[in-house]
């Protein structure tokens, strides 16, 4: 990939656990990354400016949602997303084949076509083929592009499985013809196969013959345990090419994160900290607080003594809970920033620790702190 403006260089690992970085135009991501989920051009609640200030270096769009809203003509004048939003570092985008689970009661899947939505806002008909997808993502002017996968619901059923490994391998070959040669962009295949050794392997294999710039594990986190996700991520992750990012989609908790990395992951991405926020739940150091608790009425300390971002320091649990209790929007908005802060923290200590060699204590010390 020497050709390309984008690129992966592997900087040291700690038994799995890999230290990385991503060079593109809009530039660096260090490696273990968490990106902030922004699906409709937004990661909710929480400035732009705030988001950089907690050292995120990537967000997340979501290719379904920005088609439906705002459309590719106003992507397009506005030359993407990141001018849309006022966002100038990389940004990733699924390719809506997890709104083919999602909204599976609004679509059905058709191999040659894709996949064929009434749309979930006004029941309007929209076809998002592999080759749509791309054109869509193009649109944005993702710095990292994903192929269109069909991901598949939790199941044991290795026909279902199977069918959704054909169709996505399918999928990715015409998305990789359809992406063409952009050399300023990245393209990153999406393997499945479930909770299945020789599926996920299958997937893989099929996808390094196509030859992408990264390759993501998707299919996970649709609902099995922590424990089967780690398993199959134990098994199957060194069959991923070493010299290339490694993208677990839609995970996850700290602890998931902490278990992933733990296997090889580099890249995460999650709705969890702003979702949490939206209901009064916190991450922190100590674990998890739910600031809708009674104990927290007289709490005077902060979420983080450390974290001056918006001031966050100066407010208390306890006026976090009176906000909450007020279903005050402020509420959502403070504890948001603060689990968007967190998990970068976070991250910045795991990569840290991978670069001392010391991930493993770092790991046995947090890895059951968030259950």
């Amino acid at each position: 990939m020497s050709d390309r403006e984008f690129s992966f260089e592997l900087i040291t690992q700690d038994n799995k656990a890999r230290l990385g970085k991503i060079s593109t135009p809009r530039g660096i991501i260090d490696t273990p990354a968490f990106m902030p989920v922004g699906t409709q051009g937004t990661v909710k609640g929480i400035f732009t400016d705030d988001i950089l200030k907690t050292n995120t270096q990537i967000i997340l769009g979501n290719t379904y949602h920005l088609l439906l809203r705002p459309g590719i003509e106003i992507l397009n004048q506005f030359k993407g997303l990141h001018k849309f939003m006022n966002w100038n570092k990389p940004i990733l985008t699924d390719s809506g084949g997890y709104q083919i689970m999602s909204l599976s009661k609004f679509n059905k899947i058709d191999l040659k076509m894709g996949a064929i939505f009434n749309s979930h806002l006004d029941g309007k008909k929209i076809i998002l083929s592999p080759e749509k997808s791309i054109q869509v993502q193009k649109a944005i002017n993702s710095d990292i592009i994903m192929v269109l996968d069909e991901c598949p619901k939790l199941t044991k059923d290795k026909k279902i499985l199977s069918r959704a490994i054909n169709v996505s391998t399918n999928w990715a070959k015409r998305s990789k013809i359809e992406f063409g040669n952009d050399k300023s962009k990245a393209l990153f295949g999406i393997a499945q196969g479930g909770l299945f050794k020789d599926l996920r392997i299958e997937s893989i294999e099929k996808l390094i013959e196509i030859d992408f710039d990264g390759y993501a594990m998707g299919g996970l986190a649709v609902g099995e345990k922590q424990l089967d996700m780690l398993k199959i991520l134990n098994e199957t992750a060194d069959y991923l090419p070493k010299e290339k990012p490694r993208y677990l989609m839609g995970v996850g908790t700290p602890s998931d994160i902490l278990g992933a990395v733990n296997q090889g992951i580099d890249m995460f991405d999650c709705v969890m900290p702003t979702r949490s926020g939206r209901t009064g739940l916190a991450f922190t150091w100590n674990g998890k607080v739910n600031l809708k608790n009674a104990k927290y009425q007289k709490d005077e300390s902060p979420l983080d003594e450390n974290c001056d971002i918006r001031q966050l320091n100066k407010y208390s649990k306890g006026y976090l809970n009176h906000l909450i209790k007020s279903n005050e929007m402020m509420a959502s908005m403070l504890i948001s920033l603060h689990n968007i802060y967190f998990y970068q923290q976070f991250m910045r200590e795991i990569q840290k620790n991978i670069q001392n060699g010391t991930f493993q204590s770092f790991y046995k010390k947090y890895i059951n702190l968030f259950d």
